[in-house]
């Protein structure tokens, strides 16, 4: 994504690539709960992720200062401090917070178009084949981190699954928490919700359990895998060695991930649905002939 910078590579636990962040100028209203227009300028930051030559992921963020002057500086003056958007005044923390997780007006600032951009971008390069092994939808993530009081432990106050694949987070940590450990927190949260919801997506599209009798599912000719191994293959060779949560959190954000497993438990509904997708694929390994069937009642 930029000439002078490297991308960011590592091997463990699995293969990982995350490029240098791009920059994008603001200049533009901050949505707000209470309909409070308040002006902000800056710079966005950007980034795309690639896990395993699999999964690929953009996201974008800022820090947003508690005040700033009352008149616009020079663009000079914003870019020198990349990734931060400066308010015109004094910012209305709680309101602003509860307008970027609702996502705003039309013409408010919007940093999901700024990640769609990139993810477009990159999508459309040449360097794809445009035949992904396994068709899946997108999901998006939407997050604000508050400052914490002086001595208060990270916490995650707020995670919720909402319409059209949609996620919010909030969080409250300490001010001396960079935006980019928090961003990357975010990135891995988003990339293990996105495994779940499509395995379980892969799973809700097939017919489960022995063939059964009918048009759908036919029975497999000889050489030929049944339809529920068909189906389910792509996400055994693409997605179940993945999952890795916090494998790339900063040590002081990876408590958070203990809320997630407590409740809702990501790894135990992981678990579960791995757990289900290699039941499926032992139940249809087995002859038919071999199969115990029961007289129907």
């Amino acid at each position: 994504l930029r000439a002078d910078e490297r991308v960011l590579v590592s091997e463990r636990p699995n293969l990982h690539g995350r490029s240098p962040d791009t920059l994008t100028g603001v200049d533009c209203p901050l949505p707000s709960a209470n309909g409070a227009r308040v002006r902000a300028v800056g710079t966005v930051a950007a980034r795309a992720a690639l896990t395993e030559g699999r999964v690929l992921q953009t996201s974008a963020y800022f820090t947003l200062p508690a005040s700033g002057p009352d008149h616009r500086r020079p663009w000079g003056d914003y870019l020198m401090r990349p990734g931060v958007v400066e308010p015109l005044g004094k910012l209305p923390c709680d309101a602003v917070a509860a307008g970027l997780l609702d996502g705003g007006r039309h013409g408010d600032l919007d940093v999901g178009l700024i990640a769609g951009g990139l993810l477009t971008r990159l999508l459309r390069h040449p360097l794809l084949d445009q035949r992904p092994p396994l068709r899946t939808r997108q999901t998006r993530l939407r997050w604000v981190a508050l400052t914490a009081p002086p001595g208060e432990a990270p916490a995650l106050e707020r995670f919720t699954l909402a319409e059209d694949e949609l996620r919010t987070v909030r969080l409250r940590v300490p001010e001396d928490i960079p935006a980019a450990d928090l961003a990357g927190l975010c990135d891995d949260l988003a990339l293990h919700d996105w495994l779940l919801t499509t395995l379980v997506r892969v799973l809700d599209g097939i017919r489960l359990g022995p063939a059964a009798p009918g048009p759908w599912p036919r029975p497999a000719r000889d050489g030929e895998l049944p339809p529920v191994v068909r189906a389910l293959r792509p996400a055994v060779d693409h997605l179940l060695h993945l999952w890795m949560p916090r494998a790339r959190v900063s040590v002081e954000l990876a408590p958070l991930w203990e809320a997630l497993e407590e409740r809702p438990g990501f790894t135990r509904q992981w678990l579960a649905l791995v757990q289900r997708v290699r039941d499926q694929l032992t139940l249809h390994a087995i002859p038919p002939a071999h199969r115990e069937v029961e007289p129907a009642p």
